[in-house]
């Protein structure tokens, strides 16, 4: 497939920064039910069958509910609705995030007001894939879609051997960084983490109103870090059984690097995405991020005083020489709920709003695409903004999502750990103290939880 798409990345990621006690708290109630392989009724089977199945209740008269919050998803939908003009979408806006999660896991435990299809991203996805909320995509087909996609994304869909899931955008990590501060004090655009560090001083050093970067303490932004050093802290066998080890080889690459940074204050303490933030990004006392493939967007929109100072670069690796690495910041899926009556049609939507004219408008509109396709294309390779310089900045973010680490997991309480995060990690941001013990501290906190919710937990 070709595309046309323009030099533009997706909207900043939600949040997840509140309190979601009850979110898990039905996680195992429908453990039993993600454990047989099977779908909502009116599976159209696997392959062929399962695609020739979509292909007519597509063409019967019929209506789907579809939750998400992404903008362009009601292009997608406009589009959907003339090609097949027989159904009918409900587009709904339950919210961002955590918001929309609550209101899913509440429908999940009463047992109806799911919608057909709901955008769930990818930390949050294991939830309710492992409480048996989702379908089974292979039933209907949409396995044989798994070659359209690097491996890295395919695994946050494919979980405990079900495919969830269609991956919508991903957020693969580059090192985002202002060439006129750069250049002002002559540091190198850094090749290994140890040089990012030795920038960071030098640059503080220069002129203490500046630093290398910003950090307040995020836990998709650590756990994303953690992946890129090659951490695996969190692994999950069946749907029941968890082992958690925030003090494996990459949590402690992360964390001995960003020691020197939060222990040597050359962390800016102003919080993303605050006005602060964007006006230290367009001033320079900010010179830095280190962040998902979607961010050209937000600064080409919220810095517009950056304008031709910003540019791309790989992620830095850990070692000098290492091969290329990077991870994912961010990203979402989209789910069909077990819930639907209509699993056909909501399964034929998720093909062809992620994997047919859907992605093509999603890309076109400021999102950044997942399917390879896309991301190979000349349109896309050989965009160059004037924002960054005239640099083909896509070609630096294609090359990321090619190097993502495959075999990442997530926790199957991941939003709940998430929201205690401050309590912990947060505070050794805030205290200038060791990530190690804070790391610790918060593995042994979501822990209890975890079991407390009825899975076998083992905390290394």
């Amino acid at each position: 497939m070709t595309a046309n798409v323009q030099p533009r990345a997706l909207l900043r990621r939600a949040g997840v920064a509140a309190t979601v006690t009850a979110l898990a708290a039905v996680g195992l109630a429908a453990c039993s039910s993600s454990s047989s392989g099977s779908s909502a009724a009116g599976s159209g089977g696997s392959g062929a069958s399962g695609q020739a199945a979509i292909a007519a209740a597509l063409q019967k008269k019929s209506s789907i509910t579809v939750w998400a919050w992404a903008p362009q998803v009601k292009d997608i939908v406009a589009a959907f609705e003339k090609k097949y003009p027989n159904v009918t979408v409900d587009l709904v806006n339950a919210g961002t995030a955590t918001t929309e999660y609550t209101k899913l896991q509440n429908a999940v435990k009463a047992g109806s007001g799911a919608p057909d299809v709901a955008q769930i991203e990818y930390y949050a996805l294991p939830q309710f894939a492992l409480s048996g909320a989702l379908a089974n995509l292979q039933d209907y087909g949409l396995g044989s879609l798994k070659g359209d996609y690097s491996a890295a994304v395919w695994d946050s869909v494919d979980i405990n051997g079900q495919l969830v899931g269609l991956p919508q955008d991903t957020g693969p990590m580059a090192l985002f960084y202002n060439k006129k501060v750069f250049d002002k004090y002559q540091l190198k655009v850094p090749a290994t983490w140890a040089d990012y560090v030795a920038d960071a001083q030098k640059l503080h050093a220069a002129n203490p109103s500046e630093y290398i970067t910003n950090d307040t303490g995020d836990p998709g932004f650590v756990t994303s870090m953690i992946w890129d050093a090659g951490g695996k802290p969190f692994t999950v066998s069946g749907t029941t059984n968890v082992t958690i080890n925030l003090q494996d080889d990459g949590s402690k690459k992360f964390a001995g690097t960003w020691n020197q940074l939060i222990q040597g204050g050359l962390l800016s303490p102003i919080s993303s995405w605050s006005n602060q933030w964007y006006t230290g990004l367009g001033n320079g006392t900010i010179a830095s991020l280190i962040t998902g493939a979607w961010m050209p967007g937000n600064l080409e929109s919220g810095v517009p005083t950056g304008s031709g100072d910003w540019r791309v670069a790989p992620m830095p690796t850990w070692t000098a020489g290492g091969a290329a690495a990077t991870a994912e910041n961010g990203g979402s899926s989209d789910a069909v709920l077990k819930q639907s009556k209509n699993p056909l049609v909501a399964a034929g939507f998720l093909q062809f709003m992620n994997d047919g004219d859907g992605s093509t408008i999603f890309a076109n509109e400021g999102g950044f695409p997942s399917q390879n396709s896309i991301l190979s294309s000349a349109s896309f390779q050989n965009a160059a903004p004037a924002y960054f310089g005239g640099q083909q900045i896509n070609q630096v973010l294609s090359a990321a999502a090619n190097s993502v680490l495959p075999g990442w997991s997530y926790l199957p309480f991941q939003v709940y750990a998430n929201s205690i995060f401050p309590d912990s990690v947060g505070q050794a941001y805030a205290k200038k103290s060791d990530l190690n013990a804070a790391l610790k501290a918060w593995q042994d906190s979501f822990a209890q939880y975890g079991t407390q919710q009825g899975f076998t937990v083992t905390s290394k």
